[in-house]
């Protein structure tokens, strides 16, 4: 899958992104919400490394007028082929101003339209509410609330569940 926007290129890793990446999943505050936490070097160089682009399960967000990698996201199948998951992580430099929201919104139509596609879901914990706003500004719906479903150290995080079906799309 590659991507155009009107503001970004959402394309597969290439090898050397592995540093823009870093710049922002080494912040703990960017990678509070993710189950692994912050990643170091390797890790980063390992998660860009693994996906070409015949085998791609996450994307590069790039800034067109920048030629800037701002974040990345995840697009996969959640379950058989008919419904896939969509996540993100985004630089905090390029928070609030759209991008995910559109990268997003790219990704899903592809997903809808090109891939015929019958559902889209999405995760986050309510505390993490930028999450959970671009996932009701791209149109999904909350389905549910898990408790305590994923461990977290010696916590328990809860989950929402967010979905959008493709007659809704």
């Amino acid at each position: 899958m590659e991507l155009m926007t009107k503001r970004l290129h959402i394309r597969p890793f290439d090898k050397q992104d592995w540093l823009a990446v870093y710049d922002y999943v080494s912040i703990p505050e960017v990678m509070a919400y993710m189950p692994n936490g912050v990643l170091n070097e390797t890790e980063v160089k390992k998660l860009v490394g693994q996906h070409s682009e015949h085998n791609a399960k996450k994307y590069a967000i790039v800034l067109i007028e920048e030629n800037q990698l701002i974040g990345h996201l995840e697009f996969f199948s959640y379950f058989g082929t008919h419904t896939y998951e969509i996540g993100w992580v985004l630089n905090p430099k390029y928070q609030n101003k759209g991008y995910t929201t559109e990268a997003a919104k790219a990704v899903m139509n592809y997903g809808f339209e090109e891939m015929k596609l019958h559902r889209i879901v999405a995760t986050c914990q309510p505390e993490n509410i930028p999450s959970w706003k671009v996932m009701e500004k791209v149109g999904m719906r909350r389905e549910g609330l898990f408790k305590k479903c994923i461990p977290h150290g010696e916590l328990w995080w809860d989950e929402y569940a967010y979905g959008v079906l493709a007659e809704e799309w």
